[in-house]
C-alpha cells in the first residue's frame, strides 16, 4: 500500500478552486456565462401547491419548476400577479402568489404550454 499524505501544515492554504482544479486567479466557475444565463435541468413538469408554513396564517401559492431563465420566470411572475390581482414575489426560481390562487394558475400556465401538476394537500 503507497504512502499518502493525509495531513500537513507545511502547504499553508489550498490555492486552487476545488470544482476546476485551477489556481483561484484563472478560475471561472463563479462568473456568468456570456449571452443566456443557463436553464436549470428538471423534469419539465411545473408544480403548483397552496402552502400557510412561516407565513403568520396567510396562504401563499407557490409555483416550482418552471424550466426557464431567471429573467422569464420573473416576467410569467409578473404576468401570474397581475391575473390573479394580487402581490407575490420570486425567491430561488420558485414563484410565491398571495393568496389562494391554483385554479387560475393552473389554467394559465397549462394555456402557455407548461406541464402542471398540483402537489401537496
Amino acid at each position: 500500500m503507497p504512502d499518502r499524505l493525509v495531513y500537513s501544515t507545511d502547504g499553508g492554504r489550498i490555492n486552487t478552486c476545488p470544482q476546476c482544479g485551477q489556481p483561484y486567479q484563472k478560475c471561472r466557475c463563479n462568473q456568468p456565462t456570456a449571452g443566456k444565463q443557463p436553464v436549470k435541468k428538471n423534469d419539465g413538469i411545473v408544480r403548483i401547491m397552496r402552502d400557510k408554513k412561516h407565513r403568520g396564517g396567510k396562504t401563499v401559492t407557490v409555483i416550482t419548476g418552471i424550466p426557464a431563465s431567471a429573467t422569464e420566470i420573473t416576467t410569467l411572475a409578473q404576468q401570474l400577479k397581475k391575473l390573479c390581482g394580487s402581490g407575490g414575489t420570486v425567491k430561488e426560481d420558485t414563484i410565491e402568489i398571495q393568496g389562494d390562487h391554483l385554479d387560475k394558475i393552473q389554467t394559465k400556465l397549462t394555456e402557455l404550454g407548461f406541464k402542471v401538476k398540483r402537489s401537496g394537500g
